[in-house]
């Protein structure tokens, strides 16, 4: 029985560890990317991997906890990825426009042509 409890230490230890440096590779991400948009996503997957690595290594480490942080990375594997996408979308509407909006900004061609709609069907 104290093998297994030795073995889940290291495991959650590298769990650990491998949370930190996705949360640093996070950080640096968000440091180095050119807009809003690339350090949005550079930031939330580094976060949620690391998040759910370090709450999961933790968890390894005290067993009686494990539910109840399962219950946390489950929360934040659905909640990092909605708000980051409802915030790119606020930005986006907002007038924030990608670095590179000459080559992939169709998705913006899109949208003022539905506001245009809109905005016409709503005076009738």
């Amino acid at each position: 029985m104290e093998i297994i409890h030795e073995i889940l230490k290291y495991i959650g230890l590298a769990f650990i560890l491998i949370g930190s440096i996705f949360l640093f590779l996070g950080a640096l991400g968000i440091y180095r990317m050119p807009d809003l948009y690339n350090r949005l996503q550079a930031g939330t997957k580094a976060s949620t991997l690391g998040a759910m690595s370090v709450i999961l290594g933790v968890g390894l480490l005290q067993p009686f906890w494990l539910i109840k942080l399962i219950i946390i990375i489950i929360f934040i594997g659905f909640a990092n990825p909605l708000s980051s996408h409802a915030l790119a979308r606020a930005s986006y509407r907002a007038g924030i426009k990608p670095c590179c909006e000459k080559e992939i900004d169709f998705y913006g061609k899109a949208v003022e042509k539905q506001l245009k709609k809109i905005k016409k069907n709503y005076k009738t």
